[in-house]
């Protein structure tokens, strides 16, 4: 299969140099890579067939070997060409690189594959003897310890402490009833015991009482994440200053056409395509990295709270229920699973830098520092930032245009969320400069078109590229006819229906997110427009309905019946009327009013005197009524 994928990799360089129009041949050659061997072949013969056919049309009749393997050599061993390095580059990141699901699903998948031949050794085993049972009991220590990882089932104090942990939950007498259950079962008894034994290690390390072989995980991702991430962002930093330099050069030589560097012109333009291609790939590794560094944060916090939770529930207690303790070992096993994942998709992601590097060499050889110093004299290099500024709060005026749609960030609930063309980069800069990469300003406005969205580095742009978008798409879709490796960096596979990149078709197809639009509204209706038709006696139950048919059938059998009593014997009710009482009132024509005078009496000699019988005086004090 190697074989045939290098094949066809000089079918597909050749077919860019040499038939730029060919491009079908392309999106068989890119099919083919993830094709089985026969399918493979059968995909090259055709291609080396068709640009054979194509050279005869040309009046030059040349062999399919001669197709095949001369010509393609000659452009595969070019070391001066920064288009085959970009080709190359986009080659091996498609088949190299996988989200994190992906490869974590393939490491789990090969850890089963290589631990089945010692599962089988257990679960097939037929032990009947005592040697034969210390045995198996041997071997579930050496798959518990393969499984979780935690040490080498070759160093006695790792084999040791994990006997003792297994020997608490699972004792060496339980194995007859171990033996006598279905494959199953036992497949996932021992995941489980795996599970609790690596729980119980992880709690006693924590403790101090064990830990033997056990790496501290946590605090080596807290250290790896940073060493990763830094070099990562200086090759990010790298890679976009080269393109802000090769950027800055393309545009002057539009705007001053007289500057003599039309012999550098197209590998300034292909180098251009090199580091926005790298620096593409390096924003999809430092994501994942970002990623995993806030998964490692929040693992780090419940890994904590689930050992503190497991000593809050242990403390000083000689025995504690397997309900309270067993899933708590479950949960710190997940959680070290977790880390051990991290630590193997970090390692991948640095792996996959370092290997992108190769491909960066030919800047040094094509453009050194003179020679970039001499190309920028005069010329002010900006960054893509820098240009964003320039354009801010300049918009496109939507009464401008009838027929295209735009949408604006304050319009668009989900504006970040959309799926931009050519990879944000603006589309008439793109058609109208010869492959020009300028970064698009979505604050301007981004164009919907077909169901398809597309920004612009300014205004003017917006503007032009609105009056005939086809055309410029079109124009667009020639250029990466021309340099194949835009089909790639620009996302064209819409325009290519069965080209598409191996990472894509294995991650499923990419939906193109709608936008939500944003618009104030209201609506009023009128309150009972009919007249109402609700029938009260309708029961919709039909146990109320047989209740009541009951009922009613049970009324059919009964009597009514009166009584008397003595007292109300000949006894009747009768009923009175009266006038109802009326309210009256006077008035006089003199108020007048009297006032009595207040008694008054004062009695002396209560308290005695000198005599030795008392005398006591009255004297009434009250005025006369006339006085008053």
């Amino acid at each position: 299969m190697q074989d045939s994928i290098r094949s066809l990799t000089k079918v597909k360089i050749y077919h860019i140099y040499c038939f730029p129009s060919f491009t079908s041949l392309v999106t068989l050659s890119k099919k083919a890579i993830r094709m089985s061997h026969s399918q493979a072949e059968s995909v090259i013969k055709n291609i080396i067939r068709e640009i054979g056919q194509e050279c005869a049309m040309k009046g030059q009749t040349v062999s399919e070997i001669l197709v095949a393997f001369m010509l393609c050599v000659g452009r595969l061993l070019d070391t001066a060409n920064p288009s085959l390095d970009t080709i190359k580059m986009q080659v091996y990141f498609d088949m190299n690189y996988t989200d994190r699901v992906e490869l974590l699903n393939e490491q789990h998948r090969i850890l089963e594959a290589r631990l089945a031949p010692v599962s089988r050794e257990i679960t097939d085993n037929r032990a009947r003897t005592r040697e034969e049972l210390e045995s198996i009991y041997r071997k579930i220590v050496s798959y518990v310890l393969l499984r979780s990882g935690l040490g080498s089932p070759t160093d006695i104090k790792v084999v040791r402490e994990a006997t003792a942990a297994l020997q608490s939950v699972f004792p060496q007498t339980e194995l007859g009833v171990f033996l006598s259950l279905s494959k199953k079962d036992k497949e996932r008894q021992l995941k489980e015991l795996t599970m609790i034994v690596t729980g119980i290690r992880l709690f006693n390390k924590d403790c101090g009482k064990g830990g033997e072989g056990i790496d501290d995980l946590p605090a080596i991702l807290n250290e790896a994440i940073p060493a990763a991430t830094q070099p990562i962002d200086a090759e990010l930093r790298a890679s976009q200053d080269l393109a802000y330099r090769y950027t800055a050069v393309l545009e002057m030589k539009h705007e001053s056409p007289h500057r003599n560097i039309e012999s550098r012109l197209s590998m300034l333009k292909e180098a251009l395509f090199n580091v926005r291609q790298h620096e593409a790939f390096l924003c999809i590794i430092l994501s994942d990295v970002i990623t995993c560094a806030r998964e490692v944060e929040m693992m780090d916090k419940q890994f904590a709270a689930q050992i503190e939770q497991l000593k809050n529930t242990v403390k000083a207690k000689t025995a504690v229920p397997t309900s309270q303790v067993f899933p708590i070992f479950l949960a710190l096993s997940n959680l070290w699973t977790s880390f051990q994942d991290e630590i193997l998709l970090l390692s991948f992601l640095t792996n996959l830098t370092v290997s992108l590097q190769q491909f960066l060499g030919i800047h040094a050889q094509l453009f050194p520092d003179d020679v970039m110093e001499s190309l920028l004299e005069g010329v002010t290099v900006k960054n893509d930032e820098q240009r964003i500024k320039e354009t801010m709060g300049i918009k496109v005026n939507v009464s401008d245009f009838k027929e295209q749609e735009w949408l604006f960030p304050e319009t668009t609930s989900n504006f970040d969320q959309l799926l931009i063309q050519y990879r944000g980069f603006c589309a008439h800069t793109l058609a109208e400069k010869d492959g020009l990469l300028l970064p698009g300003n979505p604050a301007v406005g981004i164009l919907k078109h077909k169901e398809k969205y597309y920004a612009f580095s300014s205004k003017e742009s917006a503007y032009v590229f609105a009056q005939n978008p086809d055309t410029f798409i079109q124009l667009i879709g020639e250029k990466a006819k021309e340099c194949a490796e835009l089909i790639q960096l620009l996302e064209l596979h819409h325009q290519f229906e069965s080209l598409a990149p191996y990472s894509q078709v294995r991650s499923g197809d990419k939906r193109s997110i709608k936008p939500i639009t944003k618009c104030d509204s209201s609506t009023q209706t009128d309150t009972h427009i009919l007249p109402p038709t609700i029938v009260k006696s309708y029961e919709w139950n039909e146990w109320e309905l047989r209740r009541k048919a009951i009922k009613l059938a049970n009324l059919r059998r009964k009597l009514t019946h009166s009584v008397q009593t003595n007292l109300s014997h000949m006894r009747r009710d009768n009923s009175t009327q009266v006038y109802l009482l009326k309210d009256f009132g006077t008035q006089t024509r003199l108020d007048n009013s009297s006032n009595v005078p207040r008694p008054q009496i004062f009695l002396a000699g209560l308290r005695g005197g000198s005599t030795p019988t008392t005398c006591m005086v009255k004297v009434n004090l009250t005025r006369a009524v006339d006085e008053t």
